[in-house]
């Protein structure tokens, strides 16, 4: 029996392209059919799959009508993630990926959270990582770090650290889309590319508290194959970005001062210095080390308001570490440091 819905005034549109997903698809439009707010539209987005994929979308929009079917030619989630989002028709779009779990509370949260918070451009949640521990840590340890970033503050000030939001999980109302745009081709991460973009560009966006997806994570899943997702590519995105913050922000622009002094952390660094930032001299905690720059032993470092510090630190725990040791010095976020890795 088919179901029938108003769509043309869903609250919200959900945007799910898909692409060969068979093994995962059904477990992704079961888990929007569920959702406790049932004023939506599911637009699925078939990004030229040969596998069993389509057909699996055929059968729910003939049972459903909020599920309406669409193809796009040009290969890449960008390009079939902004099709969807250009047929949605709801004042408030939400992301959605063909091998995750939506928890049935989720849009009514975030859709609440949008209606309750006009300032507020974009709405994100929590995830749950399900996946292997032996092969996906490196995720495990990115959602827990990711998991503790809900406020609108955190979010703005840990941007440059990795994306602060996991793309599957965010809505947005429709004026953001179309004053700020959307996803953009290029040698870069697109949704990270986007939230540095709409951050830069005044929008406000929160986190739930609240859990929202089954963030579901394997070897094969796309950010960990195709190249615009590794590691320098997130580098050069968000250095310049970072460049163009530290320009309107830092009262010591271009100079800044880089804690990290290990080989790691001063090739990340020099990144920005491509962008027309100086680094002025590094921070280590080891004493004594030799470079070409001049290096500060931490425990020398000068009183808040003399410099501006980037901390070049991929460890979560040592950069909370570092964070408090700051802190304690009287150095203030946004102003006299920034977290970044």
């Amino acid at each position: 029996m088919t179901r029938s819905m108003h769509t043309a005034s869903a609250k919200v549109s959900v945007i799910l392209p898909f692409y060969n997903a068979e093994l995962t698809l059904e477990r992704a439009i079961g888990s929007i059919d569920k959702q406790d707010l049932e004023d939506f539209e599911c637009i699925l987005v078939d990004n030229n799959s040969t596998d069993g994929s389509r057909r699996i979308a055929e059968q729910w929009v003939e049972k459903d009508s909020r599920f309406k079917l669409i193809s796009e030619a040009q290969q890449g989630v960008m390009f079939a993630s902004n099709r969807g989002a250009k047929e949605g028709r709801a004042n408030y779009l939400a992301r959605m990926d063909a091998d995750d779990v939506a928890l049935p509370e989720r849009l009514r949260l975030q859709a609440d959270f949008l209606d309750q918070n006009p300032d507020y451009g974009a709405v994100a949640g929590r995830v749950l990582h399900v996946g292997d521990t032996n092969t996906t840590e490196g995720f495990r340890r990115f959602v827990e770090w990711s998991n503790s970033l809900c406020s609108y503050e955190e979010i703005y000030f840990r941007r440059f650290i990795e994306a602060p939001i996991v793309n599957p999980t965010a809505m947005w109302r429709r004026s953001t889309m179309d004053q700020h745009g959307m996803y953009l081709a290029g040698d870069f991460p697109e949704d990270y590319e986007m939230w540095l973009r709409w951050l830069d560009q005044g929008v406000k966006m929160a986190k739930l508290k609240e859990i929202v997806l089954e963030w579901h994570d394997s070897e094969h899943r796309l950010t960990r194959l195709d190249p615009i997702y590794s590691d320098r590519s997130f580098y050069e995105v968000k250095s310049r970005y970072l460049a163009k913050w530290l320009a309107e922000n830092n009262r010591f622009h271009p100079q800044v001062a880089v804690w990290g002094a290990s080989r790691i952390s001063r090739r990340r660094a020099r990144i920005v210095e491509e962008h027309g930032i100086a680094i002025s001299s590094y921070i280590d905690t080891k004493k004594g080390r030799q470079i070409e720059r001049d290096v500060t032993y931490y425990e020398e470092l000068p009183h808040a308001g003399d410099l501006f510090i980037l901390t070049y630190i991929r460890q979560m725990d040592n950069r909370e570490k570092i964070q408090t040791f700051l802190e304690e010095r009287g150095y203030e976020e946004g102003i006299d440091y920034l977290l970044v890795s």
